[in-house]
This record gives C-alpha cells, sequence and structure tokens, in this order.
C-alpha cells in the first residue's frame, strides 16, 4: 500500500522529557561513549557545562518515550515489518544538559518514492527545545518503507 502523501505536513504529538543525569551515563555507556564529560560531573563543569552534557544522538530517544512512537506510521498505514530505519541527521543549535527539560515536535515533511513504488521515503522533521522556547536541535529521519506489492 503507498503512503498517502497528503501526510506531508502532519505534526506528530510533542513528547516533553526532563533529561535525567542517570539516563546520561547510561546512554552514553551503551553507545560507547568514553569521554569523562559524560559521565563525571567534574569533568563535564572543567569542560564548560553546567551539568553533564547529553552524548551525541541522545536526542533521537526523546521521541522513544512516547506510548507508541511508531503509530504515525500505523496511521499511514505502513506495515512495521517492512520498515528501515534509513538515516538520521542532527543539527545542533545549543546543548542540552541533565535538568534541561526539553520538548520534541516532530512533524512530517516528505513522502516520496523510488523504484517504481518498491521502496517509499517517510521523512519526518523533529525540533527540539527547551521549556523556555530555545532551540536545542532540529532532528532529521527518513524511514524506508518496503512495499511488497509494488511491481506485481
Amino acid at each position: 500500500m503507498a503512503v498517502d502523501p497528503a501526510i506531508i505536513g502532519t505534526e506528530l504529538p510533542a513528547t516533553t522529557l526532563t533529561i535525567d543525569a542517570g539516563r546520561l551515563r547510561f546512554f552514553a555507556k551503551a553507545i560507547g561513549a568514553t569521554d569523562p564529560v559524560y559521565t563525571d560531573l567534574d569533568a563535564a563543569k572543567a569542560a564548560g557545562h553546567r551539568d553533564l552534557p547529553a552524548p551525541p544522538t541522545f536526542l533521537f530517544s526523546i521521541e522513544l518515550e512516547n506510548p507508541d512512537p511508531f503509530a504515525f506510521l500505523a496511521a499511514a498505514g505502513v506495515d512495521l515489518r517492512f520498515v528501515l530505519h534509513g538515516e538520521q541527521s542532527f543539527t545542533y543549535h545549543s546543548t542540552a544538559v541533565a535538568g534541561d527539560v526539553l520538548t520534541a515536535t516532530p512533524r512530517i515533511t516528505d513522502v516520496y518514492s523510488k523504484k517504481g513504488g518498491a521502496l517509499e521515503f517517510l521523512v519526518k522533521e523533529t525540533a527540539v527545545t527547551r521549556a523556555d522556547g530555545s532551540a536545542v536541535a532540529d532532528l532529521k529521519s527518513i524511514i524506508v518503507v518496503r512495499n511488497p506489492g509494488a511491481g506485481k
């Protein structure tokens, strides 16, 4: 089933998360970040941060806090068995640190297909801001959907 391009512009539910230092340490360990700035408060402060900074790619995990973070795909008629996370990019505006209250606001910005519809692409862009509205980062995800019925 083809993804209807009418979903372009759809805003998805926002997620708000207070960043916890323990969670940042765990994430740093999980991705193999060995720089003590991500796990030791003294090292973080010596590097000029007011608290432990969020490791690279941490912001991607905010949206996963939603009870059903992939509901938008099901609503678009996408069978999750045929989904692949194709690409992720980050544009950072400031450093998020432990104690920050962040809100991730995603929206679908594009839908297109390749290979005669056998592969469909959903582009989701997410603005991450602090409680005061200041920009932290802009994230871009490209989700690839294999359409097994295409070309038959």
